[in-house]
C-alpha cells in the first residue's frame, strides 16, 4: 500500500485543460498569483500523453461543467462511462425481429434484454 502511494505522489502531475504551443503540459497546481482559464484537470503525465485528444477535451470538459462550489474542487472521472444500450432507449423489439427479409437476432442483446421483451 505505501509503495503504491509513494509511487504516485512521486509522479509528475500536469494540467491536460492548459496545453502549451510546445505540446507540453503546464504543471498541475498554480503558482502564487498565477491566473489560467478554468479549472485544471490534473493527471500523470504518463497517462495525459496515452490519451487521445476527444479523451482529453472531454475529461477537461466534464471538469468544469461540474463547476467549483465548495471548499474542495470536484472529482471527475477521467474517461467517461460507457452508456448501456438501454439508457439510450428501449431497442427490445429489434432483438428477434426481421426486416426487409433479413432476421435481426443478436445472442448477447437477447441475454441482456432477458425479461424486458
Amino acid at each position: 500500500m505505501a509503495n503504491g502511494l509513494r509511487k504516485w505522489v512521486a509522479e509528475k502531475w500536469v494540467d491536460i485543460g492548459a496545453k502549451r504551443k510546445d505540446g507540453s503540459y503546464a504543471p498541475c497546481g498554480r503558482s502564487k498569483g498565477e491566473k489560467r482559464k478554468g479549472y485544471p484537470k490534473c493527471v500523470p503525465l504518463a497517462k495525459a500523453r496515452s490519451m487521445s485528444e476527444g479523451q482529453r477535451r472531454s475529461a477537461v470538459q466534464r471538469k468544469r461543467a461540474a463547476g467549483n462550489t465548495g471548499p474542495k474542487p470536484k472529482n471527475v472521472a477521467t474517461f467517461a462511462k460507457r452508456k448501456k444500450a438501454a439508457d439510450g432507449g428501449y431497442m427490445g423489439p429489434a432483438i428477434n425481429s426481421v426486416y426487409d427479409g433479413v432476421t435481426l437476432n443478436n445472442p448477447s442483446y437477447s441475454k441482456y434484454y432477458k425479461g424486458m421483451i
